[in-house]
Order: structure tokens, then C-alpha cells, then sequence
């Protein structure tokens, strides 16, 4: 039974529970605007511990708390008009995302929007992703604010619907009366938490990765191909469907007596230059998944496979295995020569990245570096199990980074917007400036989200 199951039925009981707590305590909740507070004194006496102890250390540290903050500010602007040109200049990088640019988190979002390029996410990611998320954040807060002598009325929960969050309530009135550059130190000191956690967390999926896990095949997504021009080309009545990429139906044609195999879908296409499969050895046998095996030699890499290909020749026959759909295949092919020279062996495989998603390959295989993205990785023992982690550490690292980035966007209802406005204070000393230009900003980036929607929703629809 799949995981999803165990998952959906916690889910449930994690629902249960929390309505039957919400119940009982019920004459301790308290509403504020659209939010349900349930206050608690958890957690109080190690702020204050750490926030007393250390005050010096985090007087000075303060400095680079909110060098980093604005920094993230910086990024996050450069990265927000940076997506709405991808959104208005290439609609195929919208229609591989899938998921529209203001969506909550939520469990099984990947599910919800049909993505393959994210990991699964389960309602047990869910909620320890939050936990971590949250609980650093807020907590980081009440630190910086406790070494300002700030008193720290109480910690707790939030509600909204199904959501949930952390909080940490230090005394308003005390924080608002702070010098310009403590209130900056403890606005952006629960980012930086976040910021901090991603950090640490990659180091452990790092050490996870390289651990836990081995290289075991190579991966190609596409055969070889060419563009041709349809002027020259001759259609034949021969059809080949390969099940690979979901299927493909081809048909065989010819340009300038050279071979060639195109999707009939593309055979009416009004295009003057189409993309043509070279009439090669991987195509016509139909090769599919993850090559795992060449002609006896156990292939762990793009290297292995490269070598053992190297010691063929053209005309030769081999055997290669490869893992389909948690199966393994075999597969009689005979090689032929390579188009450019016919003494070298050549099989016909390849891996490009097309379209939107090559921008999402690009940074993920720049973040990812101790990973080949040719190379199929598979784990050294308890295999589902092992997977599981390293996706959850995986989401921890990608929701605090989010988090910490987004939260600083100079935006009303974040942290980056109160930034915002006592920078511009402390650069003009006017507050009817600081809140003009606060409103701007708030105002400006609430736009950009919703031309971002509408060209989400042009592209996808």
C-alpha cells in the first residue's frame, strides 16, 4: 500500500485532533482580523535566556542580520521582474511550471497541479516543513527582541481554516520605541532564521546525498534529432510508434534521400523548419528508461556508458538493460556508425533541455552540484525510506529559502514592508514620506502579482 494512503489517513487524524483541541480550549482562543490565536507561554524562558545572555553578541551580529535582509530584499525584487519577463516573454516556461505565482502552500501541491520536476509533498512534509519554518522564524524574532530588552508577552498558534502557524508576541508599544536600526535587526532577524535553517539543512542533504546514495544508470530524455526543412521532405506510408516520453507516433520521410522520423502531429504542422528524429539505433528499437547495463558492463554513469560505447563498433550487436518504470528491459540493438564518422560506434540518445523548464533545470542543477543530472541515482539500502528523507529535507530547504526571500519583499503584510518603511524614514526623516512611499511599494508589487496571474492564466488556459 502506498504511502499516500498512511498519509491522507494522518491527515485525518491530525485534523480530528485538531478540531477536538480547538473545541476544549475554545474559551482561550481569541480572534484577531481573519486569524484565531491560541496564546501559550512555550518556549518564553529560552528566549529570554538567549536573548539576556548573549545581548552583546547579538548587538554586533544585529549588523549583518540586516545586511542580509536587505540583500534578500534586493534578490527577491530582481527575481520578481525577472519572472514576470519569463511570464511574458516565453508562455511555454508558465505551461511547465503549472502553478500559478500566488497559491499557499499546501499538502500535495505537486499532485494538485500535475508537476513532475517537484518531489512528492505529503501532509507529514506539510507539517514538519511549517514547523521548522515557523518556530525558527518566530523564535529568532523573539531573540533579537528579548537582547533589546523587549518583554515577550506570549508565544502560541495561528488558524486560518485548515492553516496553522507559530507566533511570537513581544510588547508592540516597547519595539516601536527602539532606535531605527534595532526595529530593522528584529524584522529581519526571523528571515534570516530562515535563511540560516536552508543553509544548514542543504549541508545535510549534502552529506545525505553522497551517504545514502549511488550512481546506477544513465538517463537521456530524446533521441537525436535534426531541423529540417518541410519543403524538401518526402512522406513514406511507413509508421513507427515508440513508447517512450509518453508515446510517440512517427512517420518515416525523407530529405534529400537522408532518413528521418517526425510526430505525426507535426506532419500538418504550418511550419517551414520541424524537429525530424534521426533514423538511428535507439529509436528504432524503441530504447526506454534508465540505461543501466551495456552489453554486460555495469553502467553507474555518462562516463561508463560513454567508455563501453567507445569499444564498439559499427554493425555491432549489443545488449543493453535498462529500468523502466520500476522494471528492468532488455533490449537487441545493432549499432551504427556516427553521422559525422561512420568509423564510431552510435546508438543515438541524448539529453537537452527544452522550453521553460531548462531555466528550472539550469538552477536546480547549479544548486544540486553534487548532482549529475545525466546520472540516475538510486539508494544504497532501504530504498523508500531513504527517498523519503532526502525529499523532506529537500522541501525544508525550498520552503525556508522561499520563506525567507518572499518574507522580505517590501510588501505591507511582511516583514520587507516595515523594512521598507523605516529605511526611507531613517533616509528622510519624514514619515509622511516613509508611508507614501510604503504605500507605493505595496501598492506597485500588488500589481506585479496581479499581471503575473493574468498572464499565469493567459498562458495556461
Amino acid at each position: 500500500m502506498s504511502f499516500f494512503f498512511y498519509d491522507l489517513t494522518f491527515l485525518v487524524i491530525f485534523g480530528g485532533f485538531l478540531a477536538i483541541f480547538l473545541w476544549k480550549k475554545k474559551e482561550k482562543l481569541q480572534r484577531e482580523g481573519i486569524l484565531i490565536l491560541y496564546r501559550t507561554q512555550l518556549g518564553i524562558k529560552v528566549i529570554n535566556y538567549v536573548g539576556e545572555k548573549y545581548k552583546k553578541i547579538l548587538d554586533v551580529f544585529g549588523y549583518f542580520v540586516i545586511f542580509v535582509g536587505y540583500v534578500l530584499m534586493l534578490t527577491m525584487l530582481g527575481l520578481l521582474f525577472q519572472l514576470l519577463y519569463l511570464f511574458w516573454k516565453f508562455p511555454e516556461f508558465v505551461r511547465a511550471v503549472k502553478i500559478p505565482p500566488i497559491v499557499p502552500l499546501i499538502p500535495y501541491l505537486p499532485r494538485i497541479f500535475k508537476v513532475d520536476f517537484l518531489p512528492p509533498f505529503y501532509f507529514t512534509y506539510w507539517i514538519i516543513v511549517l514547523a521548522i519554518a515557523a518556530i525558527s522564524h518566530e523564535f529568532c524574532h523573539g531573540i533579537f527582541a528579548r537582547g533589546k530588552n523587549v518583554t515577550i508577552k506570549s508565544t502560541g498558534f495561528a488558524f486560518l481554516g485548515p492553516f496553522t502557524g507559530a507566533f511570537v508576541e513581544p510588547d508592540e508599544n516597547k519595539v516601536k520605541k527602539l532606535k531605527i536600526r534595532d526595529q530593522l535587526t528584529f524584522l529581519s532577524a526571523g528571515t534570516f532564521a530562515n535563511i540560516t535553517m536552508a543553509v544548514l539543512f542543504f549541508f545535510i542533504m549534502w552529506l545525505f546525498f553522497i551517504s545514502m546514495f549511488t550512481a546506477s544508470g544513465v538517463i537521456f530524455n530524446t533521441y537525436t534529432f535534426s531541423i529540417i526543412n518541410k519543403s524538401n521532405m518526402k512522406t513514406t506510408n511507413e509508421s513507427l510508434f515508440v513508447d517512450f516520453n509518453g508515446g510517440l507516433n512517427l512517420t518515416k520521410v525523407f530529405v534529400e534521400e537522408k532518413p528521418y522520423y517526425i510526430e505525426n502531429k507535426n506532419l500538418n504542422a504550418d511550419f517551414e523548419s520541424i524537429t525530424a528524429y534521426e533514423d538511428a539505433p535507439a529509436l528504432k528499437s524503441g530504447l526506454a528508461g534508465v540505461i543501466v547495463e551495456f552489453d554486460r558492463d555495469k553502467i553507474r554513469g555518462n562516463k561508463d556508458f560513454i567508455n563501453s560505447l567507445k569499444e564498439k563498433a559499427p554493425g555491432d550487436e549489443v545488449v543493453i538493460k535498462t529500468l523502466f518504470n520500476n522494471s528492468i528491459r532488455e533490449y537487441n540493438i545493432k549499432l551504427a556508425g556516427r553521422p559525422d564518422n561512420q568509423s564510431q560506434a552510435y546508438l543515438g540518445i541524448a539529453l537537452v533541455r527544452t522550453g521553460g523548464l531548462s531555466i528550472l533545470s539550469r538552477i536546480r542543477g547549479r544548486v544540486l552540484f553534487f548532482k549529475d543530472p545525466n546520472t540516475y541515482y538510486q539508494p544504497k539500502m532501504a530504498g523508500n525510506f531513504v527517498i523519503f528523507i532526502y525529499n523532506l529535507i529537500w522541501w525544508i530547504i525550498l520552503v525556508n529559502f522561499s520563506v525567507g526571500l518572499v518574507n522580505m519583499l517590501p510588501l505591507g503584510i511582511f516583514d520587507g514592508g516595515r523594512v521598507f518603511y523605516l529605511t526611507v524614514l531613517g533616509l528622510t526623516k519624514s514619515e509622511k514620506a516613509a508611508r507614501k512611499a510604503y504605500k507605493f511599494s505595496t501598492y506597485f508589487l500588488l500589481l506585479i502579482f496581479l499581471l503575473l496571474t493574468f498572464l499565469w492564466f493567459v498562458s495556461i488556459r
